[in-house]
């Protein structure tokens, strides 16, 4: 623990975010940073609290409760509020590849099973891991670590996002030879081109670590796609091993009359990708990008990337901005279905809703709407969106809750630009259909999580390609779990 009686003498407290109508006007991350001083004090608020929930990482209620990477969370608290960064850092490093990553962008279901969370608002977690990795890189602790030596085993890596970053890192650390293949033009996958600048540093996060695993010898190769510029058999013969690592992209679509053929409807992950391709391409100028200036806008989603899509409509100066969700508008606290240390389902304000709130003086979001109908006008391009409001109650033949309409609450709503931000199906079966790789029903690569095997000798699969669209933290876990596979398998045929 750190301060033994710290969580009764510090209230939690966060830096706070660059104001709305500031921070629009640019696209630079939004969040600011607190001294070492004040997140020392923060860190001294983790408790003894006996057994550490939050780092258990276990699947409760059907979602994360604690760290899906194990974070020895309550270890580096205690190192942090000692002063003792150096050693932080180290402690941190043995569980998390990319602390500047997931101290930006994970939801922290960490935070969600801490047992201070209890009595008290939780310690501030995730705060405290981004502050670590930073002062770290501050100090130049942060330098190339590359093996001693190596195995002669060669491996490809297809795919550079969380899953694919982590386990290149980890089988080069082991000594193997690591070529990570890329179809886009900049490596990092989901952390490049799914999550906006201002969320996400490119350049002086994502890119500083790819320059930092290529001092270390992981080679990448950007502009190849495998499957269609490469083939499976191409890498079969020249790598010893192949790790899938290549993501849930294909998006799932707008089922709705009039959908079909309708310009100004694009998916949330196109329109994301372009956008921050244009910003480190051009800062925009070039125009490559889908714009939502002077446009009615309606974001069909409400996670984490109908919020991106929000926050970056607002930056580009959309007319207005609504954002669907088909689910109800969730509780203020836990109810009693959702007991500590699930993760809590409550209602949140995310940062494109706070930016959108602070320039048309109202919250976007749109709770249990479902869209039937896309108007077009007569050269097909949307100009409408037809709803109806819905109640989740059980469907009679299955037992399942579904969304019922509810009657006389049909509604119009004007839209220029749509943007689908529904989830996503699973990965892009092409690839998979050139290796060969068996499926799971879901279209998933079929691979266990006790070996991370597939059906084909030498080839295996982690991230989201396996296991669904998730978080950034289980890309990381799933990462590191499929090297330490791999790497047996290859030791035992060297």
């Amino acid at each position: 623990m750190a301060k033994p009686t710290g969580f009764l003498e510090y209230e939690r407290a966060l830096s706070p975010d660059r104001a709305p109508l500031t921070r629009i006007k640019d696209w630079e991350e939004f969040h600011t940073a607190f001294s070492a001083e004040e997140q020392r004090v923060q860190a001294a608020r983790c408790m003894d609290c006996g057994t550490p929930f939050c780092h258990s990482g276990l699947m409760i209620g059907g979602g994360a409760s604690g760290c899906p990477i194990n974070n020895l969370i309550p270890e580096w608290n205690e190192l942090v509020y000692r002063g003792l960064w150096k050693d932080a850092i180290a402690r941190l490093l043995k569980t998390n590849n990319f602390p500047e990553f997931t101290g930006r962008v994970c939801p922290a279901p960490c935070e969600g099973s801490c047992t201070l969370g209890l009595i008290d608002p939780s310690v501030s977690i995730k705060a405290d891991e981004c502050k670590i990795i930073d002062y770290a890189f501050e100090q130049g602790w942060i330098k190339p670590c590359p093996p001693e030596s190596r195995t002669g085993k060669r491996v490809a890596v297809v795919g550079s996002g969380p899953s694919g970053l982590a386990c290149a890192a980890q089988l080069n650390y082991a000594g193997h030879s690591v070529t990570v293949f890329e179809r886009a033009d900049r490596p990092g996958g989901l952390l490049m081109y799914g999550i906006p600048n201002m969320k996400l540093d490119k350049t002086r996060v994502v890119l500083r670590r790819i320059k930092l695993m290529e001092e270390e010898g992981v080679v990448f190769q950007t502009g190849v796609e495998v499957g269609k510029d490469k083939d499976a058999q191409s890498l079969l013969a020249n790598f010893d091993a192949v790790v899938l690592c290549t993501g849930a992209t294909l998006p799932r679509d707008l089922a709705a009359e009039g959908r079909e053929g309708a310009d100004g409807i694009h998916f949330a992950v196109d329109f994301l990708h372009a956008n921050t391709k244009s910003l480190l391409d051009s800062k925009l100028t070039d125009g490559s990008y889908i714009s939502a200036k002077d446009k009615h806008v309606i974001v069909i989603g409400g996670g984490d990337t109908g919020t991106d899509c929000v926050a970056t409509s607002v930056r580009h100066g959309c007319k207005s901005i609504t954002q669907f969700e088909i689910m109800p508008k969730p509780p203020k606290s836990r109810t009693p279905g959702n007991p500590w240390p699930e993760w809590p389902k409550i209602f949140r304000t995310d940062y494109g809703q706070e930016e959108a709130e602070a320039v048309f003086g109202h919250d976007p979001r749109a709770y249990g709407v479902m869209t039937t109908q896309v108007e077009k006008d007569e050269a097909g391009h949307v100009r409408a969106l037809h709803t109806v409001q819905v109640e989740w109650k059980k469907d009679a033949k299955s037992g399942r809750f579904a969304p019922m309409p509810v009657a006389g609450s049909k509604k119009i709503w004007p839209a220029d630009l749509v943007l689908i931000a529904m989830g996503f199906l699973g990965p892009e079966q092409a690839l998979l259909d050139d290796f060969g790789i068996e499926r799971t029903a879901r279209s998933n690569i079929a691979a266990s999580e006790t070996d991370y095997a597939t059906n084909i000798p030498g080839v295996f699969a982690a991230g989201d390609a396996r296991r669904g669209q998730s978080l950034v933290v289980w890309g990381i876990h799933e990462g590191r779990a499929a090297a330490a596979a791999c790497d047996r398998y290859l030791m035992q045929t060297a």
